[in-house]
């Protein structure tokens, strides 16, 4: 099970979205694998979850975290597969662990917790509550978006992850973000 958890080695920039819901990530996202003309790894929650509300009506429960986790690192190690430059992640398994956190009384299943620890990604973009709420199915709290901005910067900075905040709109949002790759781009070719 745990291994189902872990990435796979691959040679490419990773790059993660990173934030409360409705703050901008899919679009992001979209927007960053055509710049670079790569690819970009959905979240598999929505997908999971999506389908969870259209043939039950129940939303996210403790026990969806860990089919939600596993498969989302099987889609991230299969798409950095078909990469070798940079892939953008919609999210990661950190982004599981605060959500557990925040919405089952601070506890999170010690596997994922484990792999959202180790998993490592060349940068976050930790995307600000600035953009306009969009109410769909799956989101329930537009009104502790600030909560869950901070406990999302929390635990950035608690597991010591390398991140740059993003805000403003989606224009100022791409471009700020392709600055920062561009450098770490930079950086690996000058290696």
């Amino acid at each position: 099970m745990e291994e189902t958890l872990k990435q796979q080695p691959c040679n490419c920039i990773k790059v993660v979205l990173f934030g409360p819901e409705s703050t901008g990530k899919t679009t992001l996202s979209r927007q960053l694998a055509r710049h670079y003309n790569s690819v970009w790894v959905p979240e598999y929650a929505r997908e999971y979850l999506q389908d969870k509300w259209n043939n039950e009506r129940k939303t996210c429960e403790p026990d969806d975290l860990l089919p939600i986790a596993i498969g989302q690192m099987k889609l991230e190690n299969q798409l950095a597969q078909k990469t070798n430059n940079i892939l953008i992640c919609d999210t990661d398994l950190l982004e599981t662990k605060v959500y557990s956190e925040e919405y089952y009384s601070g506890t999170c299943d010690p596997l994922i917790e484990k792999a959202a620890i180790e998993n490592t990604y060349d940068l976050y973009f930790l995307t600000y509550i600035d953009v306009p709420w969009e109410k769909d199915d799956l989101r329930d709290k537009p009104f502790e978006r600030e909560a869950m901005f901070k406990a999302f910067e929390k635990a950035l900075v608690k597991y010591n992850k390398p991140y740059v905040l993003l805000k403003g709109n989606k224009k100022q949002r791409l471009q700020k973000a392709v600055k920062h790759i561009d450098a770490i781009l930079k950086q690996k070719n000058e290696i």
